[in-house]
C-alpha cells in the first residue's frame, strides 16, 4: 500500500474516549487503507480492558507505561522508549500508574 506525502495536524483531529478497566484511553486517529496512526493518552490509574493480539509499533512521548504479556512478564517504557511486536506474537496490555502519551502506528504491514 503506497501513501502520498501528507502532513498531520493532531490539533485537528478529535479525541475520542475509550474506557479501561481503570482510567480512560483518549485516541487522536488517522485511519489509512491499511495503516492506522494514533496519538493516544492514557490517564493516570489506567488499565486495559482488554488484552491485545494485534500487532503494534509504540512510541512513548510523555510519562510512562508499563506493558503486561499475559505470561506475566512485564517491561517498563519511558519517554523515548519504542517497542515493536507484530499480530498474533504476543497478548499483551498496558497500565500505567502516572499517565502517558503515545505514538501508536499499526496496520497490514505487522501481519
Amino acid at each position: 500500500m503506497k501513501h502520498p506525502f501528507q502532513c498531520i495536524d493532531w490539533s485537528t483531529i478529535a479525541p475520542t474516549t475509550h474506557p479501561g478497566t481503570t482510567g480512560e484511553a483518549l485516541w487522536q486517529t488517522l485511519q489509512l487503507p491499511g495503516l492506522r496512526i494514533r496519538i493516544v493518552t492514557y490517564s493516570p490509574g489506567y488499565l486495559a480492558d482488554h488484552w491485545c493480539k494485534k500487532g503494534h509499533i509504540v512510541h512513548c512521548l510523555e510519562g510512562s507505561f508499563v506493558s503486561e504479556m499475559d505470561s506475566g512478564e512485564e517491561f517498563v517504557l519511558q519517554q523515548g522508549m519504542t517497542y515493536v511486536v507484530s499480530d498474533e506474537l504476543s497478548n499483551h496490555r498496558s497500565k500505567t500508574a502516572s499517565g502517558v502519551k503515545l505514538l501508536i502506528v499499526d496496520g497490514d504491514f505487522l501481519q
